[in-house]
C-alpha cells in the first residue's frame, strides 16, 4: 500500500501558513507525505536571449523564496515532504497535480471572500473546489 498524499498549495499568505498548519497535522495522522506546491505566473515567451533566461531566473529565485519558509515549517516538525513548482493557472496546475498524484487531500488557504465574490472573481480556491478529484479542505 503507496502512503497517502495530501497536496498543499501555497500561495505566501497568512491563509497559507494556516493551511500549512493543518496539512501537519492531518499528515500525522493519516502518516501521509504532504506536497508543497507553488505556481507561478508564465514565463515571458516573447523576451529574446539573455532577457528570456533572466526572467527565468528571477521567477525560480522569487519561487524558491515563497517556498522556503514552508519547507523550513515541515522540516521542523520532521515531516515526509516534497515540494513542487510549477508554471501555469493555480486552479488549474492543483487539480492537475492532484489527479497526477493520486492526492488524497488537498488542503489550501482561502483569501477569505465571499461565496458571491468568489463566483465573480473566480477566486482559485472555488475553482479547485469545483474540479478537485478529490476532498478539499479550505482554511480561513
Amino acid at each position: 500500500m503507496s502512503t497517502p498524499v495530501i497536496l498543499l498549495p501555497v500561495d505566501g499568505s497568512e491563509h497559507a501558513n494556516r493551511a500549512t498548519a493543518y496539512a501537519l497535522k492531518m499528515a500525522g495522522l493519516m502518516s501521509a507525505r504532504v506536497l508543497l506546491l507553488y505556481c507561478h505566473r508564465p514565463f515571458p515567451i516573447k523576451l529574446g536571449e539573455p532577457y528570456f533566461q533572466q526572467a527565468i531566473d528571477k521567477i525560480v529565485v522569487e519561487a524558491n523564496a515563497l517556498l522556503e519558509p514552508f519547507r523550513s515549517t515541515l522540516a521542523e516538525k520532521r515531516a515526509d515532504f516534497a515540494d513542487l513548482i510549477m508554471e501555469g493557472p493555480p486552479a488549474e496546475k492543483i487539480c492537475d497535480v492532484a489527479r497526477i498524484e493520486s492526492c488524497e487531500m488537498i488542503i489550501m488557504g482561502s483569501r477569505g471572500r465571499s461565496d458571491l465574490k468568489g463566483l465573480l472573481l473566480g477566486s482559485v480556491a472555488h475553482r479547485v473546489l469545483q474540479q478537485a478529484p478529490c476532498p478539499v479542505l479550505v482554511v480561513r
